[in-house]
């Protein structure tokens, strides 16, 4: 979260380039406003917050939340809307994150993907560096371990092509979980997965910010793989290979057993 408290605007957050569209998200403000909308409970979600609460949860000043907000809404991101209130006062303005916009979240996954693209840039690794949204994704594949452990019977690296699908698999069971939609074929003996991954919920930002977007992709999968005790597999990720297309490839290094050595 932000703690600056000042009401004032830094020259910065308001003169960037490509301040349009998702292009507003660079700021790391503009994500931390977007991000506690996007992850508000079920219930109040829709209800949204006003530029006070706002403020009051990422630790601004409300003049300077409203400035913000207006850029959102007038970018298409956050939409507003009146409450009246008791008595007679003034209805309220609540802001909500803005129907089809790729902060638009229908499950958990998609408003955790939100979270985690927020992380990347305040997340430090061990030294005390930045890390990269690879290393993002990797982490959080990482945190949730025992839910991927408890699916295989061993961390050993696969020694069929049986074995190596089977976690490929895994990998793939947790891109459907994010609100993907992949499809595998394979090649090489089975060594070589190629992953078509289509309708990424987060597809204007990839193409205005594929290193980040690609990356934090990259590693989920890399992380997936590393907890399953792959950790010499060969990925790489092909982005746009058609307009709502981006394909994985994943090969394991590991030389399998001779064929009629497992009975």
């Amino acid at each position: 979260m932000s703690t600056s408290g000042g009401p004032g605007v830094g020259a910065s957050e308001g003169t960037e380039p490509a301040d349009t569209g998702a292009g507003l998200l660079r700021s790391a403000v503009r994500r931390d406003i977007v991000d506690t909308l996007a992850n508000l409970p079920l219930g109040q979600r829709d209800d949204g917050l006003t530029a006070q609460e706002l403020g009051e949860l990422v630790g601004l000043h409300v003049t300077t939340v409203r400035f913000h907000l207006d850029r959102l809404v007038a970018s298409g991101l956050v939409d507003s809307h009146s409450v009246r209130t008791a008595g007679a006062g003034r209805p309220s303005k609540q802001y909500v994150v803005a129907p089809g916009s790729f902060g638009t979240f229908e499950s958990d996954s998609h408003a955790a993907l939100a979270a985690l693209l927020a992380e990347t840039w305040a997340a430090r690794s061990a030294d005390g560096q930045p890390l990269t949204p690879e290393q993002a994704g990797a982490l959080w594949a990482h945190s949730r371990a025992a839910d991927l452990l408890a699916r295989i019977p061993s961390t050993q690296s696969a020694a069929t092509a049986g074995d190596w699908l089977g976690k490929v698999g895994l990998m793939i069971d947790v891109l459907r979980a994010w609100g993907y939609t992949p499809s595998v074929r394979t090649h090489d003996e089975g060594r070589t997965a190629d992953i078509d991954v289509v309708d990424c919920p987060f597809l204007e930002l990839a193409r205005e910010q594929p290193e980040v977007v690609c990356g934090v992709h990259r590693g989920l999968m890399r992380g997936t793989l590393e907890v399953l005790g792959e950790r010499d597999a060969e990925l790489s990720l092909t982005p746009f290979v058609e307009p709502t297309l981006c394909t994985a490839h994943v090969t394991t290094r590991t030389p399998f057993a001779p064929r009629g050595a497992i009975s």
